[in-house]
């Protein structure tokens, strides 16, 4: 089904950078192993062989590919045809047949077959504006069975708007000195710009009024990550 032409575009808020075949090669040495790190807390919240899990924003597909032997079933989901080019000859190497990869956003993923037991959200809810993050947060709280496990991580502050200076400026500090090293700060500046990270005390209301109940919330020391696991009620 379409969505309707009010649909704010994904595509285009997805940073060209996430478009481009020769930064996508170079991604997953930015992002670190972090997303493949989850997957111990997503089978300690109960992930197993009867259960589908959705990687919404899958990006090379680090966290999908690991799943796959654990899961019935796993739909690896990115707005980036780049991306997915990576993830699918990642998975044709690795001999991952059982993944199903679709190319769409929170905003436009129609989910086939049996509802979702888990959704896997990593770094993407910070790409639409607060208006959207809510749509986007009802979409996903649609894809799970009551009680179904949202594992949310972004960029999420938890300071206090005076503050803000200086938690910033904290952050950019510890920027990489080169892209390949890491986000540099130009990198950081940019996201602030021009994405739509938010509060916590903004998220997570959120999140409750989207159908969910936050089981448990981590806030990074620098008051600039979060990390939620969430229940559909």
């Amino acid at each position: 089904m379409a969505s309707p032409r009010w649909y704010l575009n994904e595509l285009a808020q997805a940073g060209p950078e996430h478009l481009d075949a020769a930064y996508v090669a170079g991604y997953d040495r930015k992002v670190g192993p972090e997303a493949v790190d989850d997957l111990p807390l997503l089978r300690e919240l109960g992930l197993g062989r009867e259960h589908t899990l959705i990687d919404l924003g899958a990006g090379t597909g680090a966290l999908a590919l690991a799943a796959a032997p654990f899961c019935r079933r796993v739909v690896a989901v990115d707005v980036s045809p780049a991306m997915l080019a990576v993830l699918r000859e990642r998975a044709k190497g690795l001999g991952v047949g059982d993944l199903d990869v679709v190319q769409a956003g929170l905003l436009s993923y129609q989910h086939q077959g049996e509802l979702a037991d888990f959704v896997y959200c990593r770094i993407v809810l910070h790409h639409p504006p607060d208006f959207w993050k809510v749509v986007a947060l009802a979409r996903i709280a649609a894809l799970l069975t009551p009680g179904g496990v949202l594992q949310l991580r972004d960029l999420v502050f938890s300071f206090n708007p005076a503050a803000m200076d200086a938690a910033i400026e904290d952050w950019l500090a510890g920027a990489g000195a080169r892209p390949e090293d890491g986000w540099t700060r130009a990198e950081l500046e940019e996201h602030l710009r021009q994405e739509y990270s938010t509060f916590s005390w903004l998220l997570e209301p959120m999140l409750e009024r989207s159908g969910f109940e936050i089981q448990d919330a981590g806030h990074s020391t620098s008051r600039i990550f979060a990390a939620y696991v969430c229940i559909k009620i």
